[in-house]
């Protein structure tokens, strides 16, 4: 169970540690640099973020990859607990 538990912690946090990779994408075009090294930083940060995104939800298992993925989802954004019960 032990060792369960800590694959799990593991693939939250790399889930959590994948978010600053992304965001680094929306601030790159405010940085001043060649568009050669702006596209190749973007790319190189897509594919970090997507790998430790994947590996996380791996680790995590289906089913609470499932429930963290769907808080993301914009559909389930303005949804009433209630709803969800019945």
């Amino acid at each position: 169970m032990k060792k369960k538990n800590w694959t799990i912690r593991l693939g939250i946090f790399l889930i959590i540690f994948c978010i600053p990779f992304f965001l680094f994408i929306a601030i790159m075009p405010f940085l001043e640099m060649e568009a050669k090294t702006k596209i190749t930083l973007s790319t190189i940060s897509l594919i970090i973020g997507e790998i430790l995104f994947w590996s996380g939800g791996i680790l995590v298992g289906k089913e609470l990859f499932g429930k963290y993925k769907s808080y993301f989802n914009p559909k389930n954004w303005f949804k009433k607990e209630d709803q969800d019960k019945e």
